[in-house]
């Protein structure tokens, strides 16, 4: 896409400061929306790109390397654009891929605060007199809000039913605050939202359980391909690092640090692990490609597809994982104390790291990958976090 090259060198410049000076990237998003970004997903006559999920897979490893924080800040928008894309052809399809193509971003809203039961929506849309709704409630994590023009808020409408509604961020009853207090990824935007009583249209309320079908695919080939892309700057780092190095040490076996060959294999490996973690994210994007491909397909199609995406994504999230978290303590064996120094800042790859490898336990994965091959058990294709009920099993 012309310009995003461009974005993304602009993005680098200045990521560092960002992470120590907690900056959160708002320009660094709008160079994004002047690119095209938001609409990569979308169908060229809709005003889109026309990228496929491995195009856009690619793109993310690559923003990701220049500061993984904005990818993960964008990952509630492609989850939605992903979703507007399976929806029927019509009225409702049209005005959103228009909005995307216009820029407009979509952040996250899913997460209840506080001792919410397992799998309990306490959100709740309340009818008004004016034939909308109003949206009360609390979320958490709600990634990438505070940049967005909507935020995708899951909530319970009147007859009981769990919806998705979008919600306008610039309105009376939204409050988004950067509190998340995270060591890592603390640039995503991913702290409290509040509705309070704020106004939602019918027309952008859509049931939950129609939602497409591989979205837990897609949201975690996102955090995929973030992790690719911090294992890419840190093989990154440590080469200019060694490269501009003058200093050697007197049990070393060259008399320039950049010519020792057991620096070099460091790097060597370090170059390897990068080209790794980058075609397992690309590998597991095209089974979601594929899951997308079977959009007006048979449902026996449609579900084999969504197994097929979810597994794939999950084995590369448990590979991925361990990959980028060796990577990023890794980086240190080609260098000296002096890169331990808050002021290179090359401790933010193993935070960012972690943070995102935190999100959805890998061992919880790695069992659930295990317990499809050796059972043909049916993968969860979603899952909640929250207090279990009374007298639950341990």
């Amino acid at each position: 896409m012309a310009g995003l090259d461009e974005a993304i060198a602009r993005i680098r410049e200045g990521a560092v400061d960002r992470e120590r000076e907690r900056t959160l990237p708002f320009e660094q998003l709008d160079w994004l929306r002047e690119a095209g970004f938001p609409a990569l997903r979308v169908p060229t006559d809709a005003g889109g790109a026309g990228a496929d999920v491995v195009a856009l897979a690619a793109a993310l490893i690559d923003i990701a390397a220049a500061d993984p924080n904005v990818p993960q800040a964008l990952r509630g928008h492609l989850a939605f654009v992903e979703d507007r894309l399976w929806a029927p052809d019509g009225p409702d399809r049209d005005r959103w891929l228009a909005r995307f193509a216009a820029g407009e971003l979509v952040g996250n809203a899913v997460t209840e605060i506080g001792n919410v039961a397992l799998g309990a929506v306490s959100t709740r849309l309340d009818a008004t007199p004016d034939g909308g709704y109003a949206i009360t409630g609390r979320k958490y994590y709600t990634t990438g809000s505070i940049f967005a023009d909507w935020i995708d808020a899951n909530a319970v409408r009147p007859d009981g039913v769990e919806v998705a509604a979008l919600v306008r961020r610039e309105q009376p009853g939204v409050t988004v605050t950067d509190d998340w207090d995270g060591f890592g990824q603390r640039l995503t935007g991913s702290g409290t939202t509040v509705f309070d009583g704020a106004h939602v249209d019918p027309a952008d309320v859509f049931d939950f359980a129609d939602r497409f079908p591989y979205q837990t695919a897609l949201y975690q080939l996102v955090l995929v391909a973030v992790l690719a892309g911090i294992a890419q700057e840190a093989e990154r780092d440590a080469v200019h690092e060694l490269r501009t190095r003058a200093r050697v040490y007197s049990h070393g076996t060259a008399s320039e640090s950049r010519r020792d060959p057991q620096l070099l294999e460091v790097i060597g490996r370090l170059s390897a692990t990068t080209a790794a973690t980058r075609a397992i994210a690309l590998d597991a994007a095209r089974a979601v490609q594929e899951a997308a491909d079977a959009r007006g397909a048979d449902p026996a199609t449609v579900a084999d597809r969504k197994r097929d995406a979810e597994l794939a994504v999950s084995r590369a999230q448990v590979t991925v994982t361990e990959l980028a978290l060796r990577q990023a303590t890794a980086l240190f064996d080609v260098l000296g104390a002096s890169a331990t120094s808050s002021a290179r800042d090359l401790d933010r790859h193993w935070r960012n790291a972690r943070t995102v490898a935190s999100h959805n336990p890998v061992a919880f994965k790695a069992r659930i990958v295990g317990d499809a091959v050796v059972n043909d058990a049916e993968p969860p294709y979603e899952w909640y976090v929250g207090v279990p009920p009374k007298g639950a099993a341990p």
